[in-house]
């Protein structure tokens, strides 16, 4: 008896304290989604000295895919020349919606910014406040992100320093998002299928700005596709001609196994975008993120194509664990361990979320597919609200949705509208 109480209170001791949980959870009563996916292949607009304007999807699903060539201020060039009026556009709406919600926070009427970010804005105003954000992050981040934004900032006519503060967002808030990695003996074919489902603020300017931004550098790294909007030169979600592809979830909910956060280190918008533009496999992004200065609670998805590989990785300043099926956490009976599949549903503890995405791939386990995870998981699990992209590394195509733009009609979220697919081989072979 003695022996099993010292073993239960070492189980006890050395295990995660866990805190709060998410709240919500899925309408049980959700619909599949059965709209038609749009295959036709993207449409040429128009083309300036270094960069290619196409567009995909239909009217009420329309997204702009910008190619972009040579240095990374020809790139950010050519992206302003061919987006000049949406680039300007995107940043002056942005900025207005970051000014209402930072006063909201102040009001106390909603909760989403750190308490010393808060602080800093009653102390010395929001442009200063952003400004000491980029201060603690810059000898972090790569010279090429100015060198973009300069760039963009000539061409388009929107302010520079505005760009570069818009760019701290993704460090003061987080969205509740989604993804998983699955392959071997969970998916139809045997190979990597990765899913990134972005939650956060459908009310907010970013739904009319769709973008996916093809890189094409000249000499700093290799082929890439930013999946965001006009302007956004951050990467949250996107995949790279070396087969590596990404996926994030921001941590409101984590348990004591996190440790702390620090506003001291590269954005993770950032890092990201590095992990797309210059690494070549998994172990790559893997030393990347070992090695960085880290920020906030985060879990990262990475996946490789070429090696049939995922990670997901906890995040924070303190810790970068990276998992695999077999030894994922949170441990818990509402997070149950699948075969061959690295999942996490809207936040490190949200049982809710995480026990309908868990049933979801369990129903289709063995035959995970893209269409089946578009029709039937992100759906059902309603996550996804403002962008999914769905990653095929067997069939090389990529699949995106994008929430209800202000003039647009149809279903107001991601997963319930229609996706476009993309041929990636053609995105990536472009020809200037």
């Amino acid at each position: 008896m003695q022996t099993n109480f010292v073993l239960f209170m070492l189980f006890f001791l050395s295990a995660p304290a866990f805190g709060a949980y998410c709240g919500g959870k899925p309408d049980p009563n959700a619909k599949p989604n059965e709209r038609p996916i749009y295959t036709d292949p993207p449409k040429f607009i128009k083309a300036v000295k270094n960069g290619k304007l196409y567009t995909v999807g239909s009217a009420d699903d329309l997204i702009h895919i910008v190619h972009v060539w040579g240095t990374s201020y020809d790139m950010g060039y050519a992206h302003g020349e061919l987006m000049r009026e949406q680039a300007k556009a995107f940043m002056d709406d942005v900025w207005l919606y970051i000014e209402v919600q930072v006063e909201q926070a102040i009001n106390k009427t909603i909760d989403i910014f750190p308490k010393w970010f808060l602080e800093d804005v009653s102390n010395f105003g929001l442009d200063v406040a952003l400004d000491l954000e980029i201060l603690a992050t810059k000898r972090y981040s790569g010279s090429y992100f100015e060198d973009e934004m300069r760039g963009l900032s000539a061409a388009s006519g929107a302010d520079y320093k505005r760009i570069e503060r818009i760019h701290m967002i993704g460090e003061l808030t987080k969205g509740s998002c989604s993804m998983f990695g699955a392959n071997a003996t969970a998916t139809n074919s045997g190979h990597l299928l990765q899913l990134r489902a972005l939650d956060w603020d459908v009310d907010g300017p970013f739904k009319n700005y769709p973008q996916i931004t093809v890189y094409h550098p000249n000499s700093t790294g290799h082929a890439f596709a930013n999946i965001g909007w006009t302007g956004w030169i951050g990467s949250i979600t996107g995949l790279s001609s070396q087969q590596l592809a990404i996926s994030e979830i921001g941590v409101t909910f984590p348990d004591d196994t996190f440790g702390k956060e620090s506003r001291f280190g590269v954005p993770f918008t950032y890092l990201l975008r590095d992990i797309l533009q210059f690494d070549n496999s998994l172990n790559d992004a893997r030393e990347r993120i070992s090695q960085a200065h880290r920020t906030c609670d985060l879990i990262l998805g990475v996946g490789d194509g070429k090696n049939n590989a995922f990670n997901g990785i906890e995040y924070s300043a303190s810790v970068a664990d990276f998992f695999v099926w077999s030894d994922l956490r949170p441990e818990a009976s509402w997070h149950p361990h699948i075969k061959d599949v690295v999942y996490w549903g809207m936040d490190w503890l949200c049982p809710s979320y995480n026990e309908v995405l868990a049933r979801q791939l369990m129903k289709y386990h063995g035959n995970i597919t893209a269409q089946n995870t578009i029709r039937d998981v992100v759906s059902i699990v309603q996550t996804g609200d403002l962008h999914i992209a769905v990653y095929d590394f067997y069939e090389m195509k990529l699949y995106v949705a994008n929430a209800r733009g202000d003039s647009e009609s149809g279903p107001t979220h991601a997963y319930d509208r229609s996706f476009v697919q993309l041929d990636v081989a053609n995105l990536f072979n472009e020809k200037q």
